[in-house]
């Protein structure tokens, strides 16, 4: 008996190692700074499954939650959604099964960061439904904030996919609340990730719902100054909701060719991010008149 329980032992050690090593900044870094998009989709759904195998071995290392959370929530929108909003509008049914994909996934990845939370915090997520979340947003510290950001971006992703479906709308002012302690509290995290984060709610919800051209605007400004101007995501963001809604072909094209001016050579957290950024930028630009009412003689707005 003891031996048996000996290896037991050792083999839980070992996961615990495997789960710390695998849920360590360093480990995001090499995906996040490489420059194949290729090589880390095929290598994610690897990763992912890894981490709910040591998450069911291992229950109480919130971040193995965050790194299966927020691997799932990428996944979905780099190698789920993107590929389906570029599809033809011949290839609908397609397209539809995509969408409800990444949907599906962008929920899985925000349960795993909230069962993080709940490690962290225990209660977290029984205060999400009733008046006790603003008291529990309240002790939120600093180093936690990435739970707070990748929780409510695949919230507010999957409800993106369909703004139709009541029951994840209803959650949207669950998901703003973290967006808004993730911003109190550090609003420079991930150079201004939340801030982009914004811009896309504010600049793609019509107004009788929450959304904000002045809000989505103030959100670029402050993302592009907290990145330095060195990442894309901010410029396509805009470009796709607030240009695109006020029809304003000129700034569309002036802010995708910022995003396509961004060097993508450089190693840096961003690198990755920025080369899937600049591929949509370069799709946009090539279909813009599925967008805008063009003069096909002039290439302006009619």
């Amino acid at each position: 008996m003891m031996p048996a329980l000996f290896a037991c032992s050792i083999n839980k050690t070992a996961m615990r190692m495997v789960s710390n090593v695998l849920s360590s900044s360093s480990a995001g870094t090499a995906f996040a700074s490489d420059d194949d998009p290729e090589l880390v989709g095929d290598a994610l759904p690897f990763a992912l499954k890894l981490y709910e195998i040591l998450i069911d071995e291992i229950r109480d290392n919130p971040n193995i939650y965050l790194a299966a959370g927020s691997g799932y929530i990428m996944y979905a929108n780099a190698y789920v959604q993107s590929p389906a909003d570029m599809l033809p509008d011949a290839a609908f049914d397609k397209k539809e099964i995509m969408t409800l994909r990444a949907q599906k996934l962008y929920l899985r990845g925000r349960d795993y960061v909230l069962q993080g939370l709940e490690v962290k915090y225990p209660g977290f997520t029984g205060s999400l439904d009733n008046a006790a979340m603003t008291e529990f947003l309240g002790r939120i510290r600093k180093e936690d904030v990435a739970y707070l950001y990748w929780a409510a971006a695949g919230w507010l992703a999957a409800y993106a996919t369909n703004p139709f479906d009541v029951s994840l709308g209803v959650g949207m002012k669950k998901a703003t609340a973290m967006m808004e302690a993730a911003l109190r509290i550090d609003e420079a995290y991930g150079d201004g990730v939340v801030h982009e984060l914004l811009v896309q709610y504010y600049g793609s919800l019509p107004q009788s719902m929450g959304g904000s051209e002045k809000r989505a605007r103030y959100h670029f400004n402050k993302a592009v100054e907290l990145s330095k101007g060195e990442k894309a995501s901010p410029y396509v963001a805009l470009a796709a909701t607030v240009s695109v809604k006020n029809q304003n072909i000129q700034e569309f094209t002036e802010l995708l060719n910022k995003a396509l001016a961004i060097d993508s050579t450089r190693k840096t957290g961003n690198r990755l991010a920025n080369i899937i950024s600049q591929r949509k930028a370069r799709w946009l630009l090539e279909h813009r008149r599925d967008r805008f009412l063009l003069d096909p003689n002039e290439g302006e707005k009619k």
